[in-house]
Parts: structure tokens; sequence; C-alpha cells
């Protein structure tokens, strides 16, 4: 679980009144989130600005690590592949999952699903874990 310091995090923080309120779970083995973005966090109308479907992305990845693994990690590589329009006002499905894992660095996938079933985008990570004491 996220610490109580992560509390003003963009992505997942409660108490960040301009931030996403993401809230993840897991399903089997890939955490999991539900979320419908406003016109607050579009681009092109009716359409999800990149950074933000990045931050989606490279958020579902590094929460993995928190919850899975009760580690911290920041992202080291990430790439993003859009494939459609991520829309506005429409329930996505963010998860992410690991592929693999080599002393303290963790590869990671995630993606992000529209509500009729299309990919709208993709990533893959690196991310490094750090001890934050």
């Amino acid at each position: 679980m996220a610490n109580n310091g992560n509390n003003y995090c963009f992505a997942c923080g409660k108490k960040n009144p301009i931030g996403l309120h993401l809230n993840f779970e897991f399903v089997d083995d890939v955490l999991t989130a539900k979320k419908t973005l406003t016109k607050e966090y579009q681009g092109f109308d009716n359409i999800a600005h990149g950074g933000i479907v990045a931050t989606l992305l490279d958020e579902a990845m590094g929460n993995y690590i928190i919850q899975k693994y009760n580690e911290q990690a920041v992202t080291g590589r990430i790439a993003v592949r859009y494939h459609h329009p991520t829309p506005i006002d429409e329930e996505l499905t963010i998860t992410s999952k690991p592929e693999s894992q080599r002393r303290n660095i963790i590869s990671m996938t995630s993606k992000i699903t529209a509500a009729d079933g299309t990919v709208t985008a993709e990533a893959t990570a690196k991310f490094v874990v750090v001890s934050l004491k």
C-alpha cells in the first residue's frame, strides 16, 4: 500500500485537490484501476492529453511495485505507444503487470482500455527500486 507520505501524489493522492485520485486493486496478478477523465484532463476536444495518458500508465506500473513488492521505485525509462485517442467522459481501465526483474530493476508493462474494449495506449518501463530512508 502507498504510504501516508504520498497523499499529495498527483496520480493517486487522496488529498491532492487537482489530482487523478486513482484507486488500484489486484484482479488476479494484474493491478487494475477504473477512471473516467473529465474535460480538465483533455488535449483536443474529447481526447485525453497525451501527458495525462502517460501519467496513468506510469502510475499503474509504479503502484504495482509498491503494492505487490512493498518497495518504492522510480521510473528509469518509459516508452509509451499511443494506438488510439483516449476518450474523455468514458470509463477507462488501466492495468499493469511485471515482465521481469534483475537485481533492483523491475521491467513493467501497462495499458489503457476504453469501455468498448479498444486499447488506446500501452507502455513499457524499467523501474529502479530505491530506498528513501
